[in-house]
């Protein structure tokens, strides 16, 4: 074992480095070495091997024309398909119940077509106060598609801080009048992990259907969606998995659920033997590729192929092992560091944590603005939030410590104050 110095000094956070395994990484990725970026949890960087496998694909377009979809080193018509299966690792899944396509919030109103099925007293869906808002958006749709209420019939589990969820109030709420449950699996402003497990367990016996969505644990957290029993998940790929702006998101859907009609279809739902026999009448695929709807996005979900191969070298557990040191060591400067600004750790500060924290202070919007003029790139949430994620894959341990050092400097010389506090057109 290295001999370490003391934990709030620089010599240290080189040491961390010095000895990190996933060290490596950090280099395939494009990083402005005079800024440290800290919004990983809201777009991740591009990698080398992403770029590259976009520029691939982009080159059968050039080279194929038409019989890209069958020719290449990736065939369109098939990426959908193989790219679940690759993606498959991280949210503990068989291949065939992850597929690749739309988006976040399509995905989660095909999910929920296909699985709130109101009949007698079950007509309510069950969500939390907490979640991001396009989901609640999705969730009153789809409510107000089938003829209901959502004031009524939309039940939000209430947090008692604003900021955590407790699981006794979520499971009390599994009562006999809800036919299905929707809920985040890392909450994304606080950053608290739900027991997806025992949630998953306590819905199923009051024979609720239930699905997570896992936009802020998708590439940072393990999960074990087919152990759990999960019914179904969506997520996107553009915060920890890298996938790039827009990229094209994911579904899971748990393969005792094969077979059930997609609420939503559309041609890419068929099963790829009958898709171009033209039919009228829909032959789904037989696997979660019934969930697609329309044809995927080829230059949007390229990256992915650069970016997963990543991932199966890295390997999540070892990607999580090191989120826990770097927020934990982030967790252990604030607190030494700035005990005289009035910032609030809000995030667990056990392993019920995903890879982000959150601080609050009164002054967040304008402290925000000064680390980005310092160049330090955070993540501000109204109405007193900042979000810092240290990615596994590229973050360091000395950029930790070099953030806290700047976010002191913005406190003691009160930088911040020359900027409104109030939030940009986007945050």
């Amino acid at each position: 074992m290295p001999c370490f110095d003391s934990v709030y000094t620089k010599e240290y956070a080189q040491q961390l480095d010095a000895v990190d395994p996933l060290a490596r990484f950090r280099n395939e990725f494009y990083i402005d070495e005079d800024s440290i970026y800290l919004d990983g949890n809201s777009l991740g960087l591009l990698s080398t091997r992403a770029e590259q496998s976009l520029l691939d694909v982009l080159d059968s377009w050039k080279q194929y024309g038409i019989d890209g979809w069958t020719k290449g080193k990736h065939p369109w018509f098939y990426l959908s398909e193989s790219l679940g299966e690759k993606m498959a690792s991280l949210v503990g899944a068989k291949g065939e119940e992850v597929i690749v396509t739309g988006s976040t919030t399509t995905n989660l109103h095909q999910l929920v077509s296909s699985f709130f099925r109101p009949e007698g007293k079950k007509t309510k869906i069950l969500a939390d106060e907490l979640n991001f808002p396009s989901d609640i958006y999705a969730l009153k749709s789809q409510l107000h598609l089938q003829g209901f209420d959502p004031e009524e019939h939309l039940i939000q589990v209430k947090s008692d801080n604003g900021h955590l969820l407790n699981e006794e109030d979520i499971i009390a709420e599994m009562k006999e009048d809800i036919a299905l449950i929707v809920l985040p699996s890392v909450l994304y402003r606080s950053g608290q992990i739900l027991d997806m497990e025992r949630l998953t367990s306590a819905a199923h016996q009051r024979n609720i259907l239930i699905g997570f969505d896992l936009c802020h644990s998708i590439g940072a957290i393990p999960h074990q969606l087919r152990k759990w029993d999960v019914d179904f998940a969506f997520w996107c790929t553009y915060k920890h998995v890298n996938g790039g702006p827009g990229s094209v998101a994911a579904l899971f859907v748990n393969e005792k659920h094969f077979g059930r009609r997609p609420g939503l279809a559309g041609w890419f739902s068929s099963n790829k033997q009958k898709q171009f026999d033209m039919e009228h009448t829909l032959t789904p695929a037989e696997h979660a590729g019934a969930f697609q709807i329309g044809t995927p996005h080829i230059f949007s979900i390229a990256p992915l192929i650069g970016s997963l191969a990543i991932f199966a070298e890295a390997g999540i557990e070892q990607i999580r092992k090191k989120s826990l040191k770097l927020t934990d060591y982030m967790m252990t400067l604030i607190e030494h560091e700035l005990s005289d600004y009035q910032f609030t750790i809000q995030n667990p500060r056990d392993e019920r944590r995903g890879a982000h924290l959150y601080i609050e202070h009164d002054e967040a919007a304008r402290i925000c603005k000064a680390l980005k003029e310092e160049n330090v790139i955070p993540d501000f949430r109204s109405p007193k939030g900042i979000r810092l994620a240290p990615v596994a894959l590229y973050n360091t341990f000395e950029e930790v410590w070099n953030t806290i050092q700047v976010l002191k400097f913005i406190m003691k010389e009160e930088r911040y104050k020359k900027f409104k506090n109030e939030r940009d057109v986007v945050a």
